[in-house]
């Protein structure tokens, strides 16, 4: 009778959670952009969602409280939240994980970042005074710059499991022009480490289209599994 009652019990048991992973796209994108990694996750068995923020009509504390606010209670209520961001997405997290970490899900889990300008970006530092730029970027697409005051320079080290994803070629040669050493075309190799990560691996891969290609979503789901990549470069 106890063993028959142990069985039905264990039956009708609720399903673990699956892990939660939030996608947020870049400046002047949309959740859209996300799509095929958002496909690629959830048939590596996480919950998803992707996240669409006014990328160029708030500054970017602004936006980084709208998009924490966006994170569903379901996927906070995952045993671990992880985060796949894409260029300034990355900082909209590093700036929560500095100024916010109230707002965060409790249960961090590991974090891959594409392409982000962590220190900054030149093409900002060329182009961010000019009325064409303001109009087209937004104030927090002005913030992205490479001095000491830029909100890339003053977050500091990202307090959770980090891996970057960084491209090294370019479709865009007028911007490459305006970065040292190799590019994606938007942000140097360079630009997108950060003191603390805990790997980084370069790609040959575009800014634009890098959400796209297999190896990354390769790596970004082997990250999030395993807190590393697989076979890594040094770059």
């Amino acid at each position: 009778m106890f063993l028959s009652a142990l069985i039905a019990s264990l039956c009708l048991a609720s399903p673990v959670a699956a892990d939660c992973v939030v996608l947020l796209h870049g400046l002047a994108r949309s959740a859209a952009s996300m799509g095929s990694l958002e496909k690629t996750f959830r048939k590596a068995g996480y919950q998803t969602v992707a996240i669409d923020y006014p990328s160029r009509r708030k500054t970017l504390p602004e936006l980084a409280r709208f998009v924490m606010a966006e994170i569903p209670q379901n996927c906070r209520a995952a045993p671990n939240v992880h985060f796949v961001t894409h260029s300034m997405g990355g900082i909209l997290l590093r700036y929560a994980a500095a100024r916010l970490p109230d707002h965060l899900p409790r249960n961090m889990g590991r974090t891959v970042m594409l392409g982000p300008p962590n220190q900054g970006s030149e093409i900002v530092d060329h182009l961010g005074a000019s009325l064409w730029f303001q109009r087209s970027n937004g104030p927090a697409g002005g913030a992205l710059d490479t001095g000491a005051a830029s909100w890339p320079k003053q977050l500091g080290a990202y307090p959770h499991a980090l891996g970057v994803i960084a491209g090294n070629q370019s479709i865009e040669p007028y911007w490459s022009v305006l970065i040292a050493g190799p590019d994606d075309g938007k942000v140097s190799v360079a630009s997108t480490k950060l003191d603390g990560m805990d790997d980084h691996s370069g790609l040959p891969v575009t800014h634009t289209f890098m959400m796209y290609n297999p190896e990354v979503k390769r790596q970004a789901v082997y990250f999030l599994r395993h807190g590393r990549f697989e076979s890594a470069d040094a770059s």
